[in-house]
């Protein structure tokens, strides 16, 4: 009896076989995709300390200058805008203490330039009532003397020099709010001189930070981290 369809089927050599060619290929792997660490690079500390010098040298009155204006298109720019692109560049690296530092005092450069830009109408408001304006400084410095101070707490996760930088942050704060409420050219040119020193803790920080970025460092500037840190 004939077979079935099916077996001859079977038996038949198929004409439609594949002949792949089963040896490897010679491919180049994907490369792999590194990101820039965005925080020293002009855009989180660099640009923090670079608004922060030049503001703080008006507000020690070097050479006679004490108009902050000339300092809004840096701090709109690169201590406001530029700050908050290298903290939202931390949110996906879940970095949560870079992101919540950055966008803050991005925001705080941004608020206070706010208050200087001509056609804000902030000062205006005021007139020639230099007494309320100046009460007024106070209170909205002190809202960001309070916020420095839950940061600091934050530091002992990280590192000294991060510890020292807000102290001197604080006290740029603490002097400026004072000079302020007191009516004090004193206390605000000494809060100037505390600014630059902050200004160049921050350079120290981010140039650590900078080198350490490279796979090959030139040389690793310490800032000494916390135990809890390496934990």
């Amino acid at each position: 009896m004939p077979s079935t369809i099916h077996d001859l089927e079977k038996a038949e050599p198929s004409h439609h076989a594949c002949h792949c060619n089963h040896e490897p290929t010679n491919f180049s792997p994907p490369r792999a995709s590194t990101t820039a660490n965005p925080a020293p690079l002009q855009v989180g500390l660099f640009s923090f300390a670079t608004t922060a010098f030049i503001l703080s040298a008006y507000n020690a009155r070097i050479e006679d200058v004490f108009t902050p204006n000339l300092v809004l298109g840096v701090s709109i720019w690169c201590g406001g805008i530029a700050q908050m692109i290298a903290g939202i560049c931390q949110f996906p690296r879940g970095n949560t203490f870079g992101f919540t530092l950055y966008l803050s005092y991005g925001a705080f450069w941004l608020s206070f330039s706010s208050i200087y830009i001509p056609g804000s109408g902030i000062l205006e408001a005021y007139g020639q009532d230099k007494i309320q304006f100046e009460n007024a400084l106070g209170i909205y410095l002190s809202g960001w003397f309070i916020v420095t101070c839950f940061f600091f707490v934050s530091t002992f996760r990280h590192d000294v020099m991060h510890s020292i930088l807000f102290v001197i942050l604080a006290l740029t704060y603490l002097f400026l709010l004072l000079g302020a409420f007191l009516h004090s050219v004193a206390l605000t040119r000494a809060a100037g001189v505390i600014g630059i020193v902050l200004a160049f803790n921050a350079y120290y920080i981010g140039i650590s930070e900078l080198l350490l970025s490279e796979k090959k460092p030139l040389v690793k500037i310490p800032v000494w981290h916390y135990k809890s840190a390496l934990l």
